[in-house]
C-alpha cells in the first residue's frame, strides 16, 4: 500500500554537476543538482535565483555544464559550500574558455558547453534552458563508436531529502530488450 506525502518531489537521484559562467572577466561556479534533458540538443539547469552564477548566466547567455565524478567530488562539493556573493571561486579549478566564452572545468570528465535560448522561472528558481553547444569527454570514457562510456565515466549522483552522493550502479538490463522478461513474469 502506498502513502501519499503530499507535493514531494521524487525524481531524485540526479546527476552531479558544476556550473560555470564568467562574471567580471573571472569564471565562477556552482554545484548543481538540478539539471535536465528536455530535448536531444537541449539541457536544463534550475537554480535558486539568488546564486551569483545566475547573474554571470543572465549577463553572458552562456555557461557550462561539467559532470562531477568521484575524483573531483571533494572540490566540487566545496564550490556548493560558498557563495560566490562573498568568496571569489575563480580559482577553485583550472579552467579554459570554450568557443562560446564559457569556462569549462578541465578536471571534469565531461564537460558541456551551452548557451541559453530562454529562461523559466519559478517562486525562488530560475531555469535557463540550454542549447549544447560543444561537448568535451575525456578519451578514456570513449567506446569505439565515439560515444560516452558511463559504466567507465561512473557520474556521481545527489539525493536532495538527505543531501547525500551516491555512486552509480551496475547495468540491469538494456532498454527495449526487457520484455521477454516481463512477458514471463505475467505467465
Amino acid at each position: 500500500m502506498k502513502r501519499q506525502i503530499g507535493q514531494t518531489l521524487a525524481l531524485y537521484p540526479t546527476p552531479l554537476t558544476v556550473v560555470g559562467t564568467m562574471i567580471n572577466g573571472k569564471p565562477n561556479w556552482a554545484l548543481v543538482g538540478h539539471t535536465g534533458i528536455i530535448g536531444h540538443d537541449r539541457i536544463m539547469v534550475s537554480m535558486v535565483a539568488a546564486h551569483r552564477t545566475n547573474q554571470g548566466i543572465r549577463d553572458t547567455g552562456g555557461l557550462s555544464v561539467n559532470i562531477v565524478d568521484e575524483a573531483l567530488l571533494p572540490m566540487a562539493d566545496h564550490a556548493g559550500c560558498v557563495s560566490g556573493w562573498r568568496e571569489d571561486k575563480s580559482g577553485l579549478f583550472s579552467w579554459h574558455h570554450a568557443e562560446n566564452g564559457a569556462p569549462l572545468l578541465e578536471a571534469a570528465p565531461v564537460s558541456m558547453a551551452c548557451t541559453v535560448t530562454d529562461i523559466y522561472r519559478t517562486p525562488g528558481f530560475e531555469s535557463f534552458i540550454c542549447r549544447i553547444d560543444e561537448t568535451f569527454a575525456e578519451e578514456s570514457l570513449l567506446n569505439v563508436a565515439g560515444k560516452i562510456d558511463y559504466r567507465r565515466l561512473k557520474p556521481v549522483l545527489f539525493e536532495m531529502p538527505t543531501y547525500e552522493y551516491l555512486k552509480t550502479g551496475e547495468v540491469i538490463g538494456r532498454c527495449m530488450k526487457m520484455k521477454a522478461k516481463t512477458d514471463a513474469a505475467r505467465e
